[in-house]
């Protein structure tokens, strides 16, 4: 006989979803958070949803998140390494 663990995500009593692994059930409950404060926020929109199409609609764009903030920009890369690629390009001059 084998032991498996499961990570349960319940909400308001009812079972969301099970996880072997905690790191996904934590991500996947943070995407319930996100869904729900969205779902807050589509509420006192000037639009007229019904509940169940205002509850889907905050799910998708939890799950869409990443897309919704558009292009970014490439992160920063610190001092150090950005001097290093510019004098490995011929842009800076080592000084001796």
């Amino acid at each position: 006989m084998a032991v498996t663990i499961q990570y349960l995500v319940v909400r308001n009593g009812i079972e969301k979803m099970s996880f072997t692994n905690k790191k996904e059930a934590d991500a996947y409950d943070r995407l319930l958070d996100l869904a729900e404060h969205i779902e807050q926020l589509l509420a006192e929109a000037p639009v007229n949803l019904a509940e169940q199409e205002r509850e889907a609609l905050a799910l998708y764009l939890a799950q869409h998140q990443d897309q919704l903030a558009g292009p970014r920009k490439k992160p920063v890369k610190d001092k150090e390494k950005e001097d290093k690629e510019k004098e490995d390009k011929g842009d800076i001059k080592a000084v001796a």
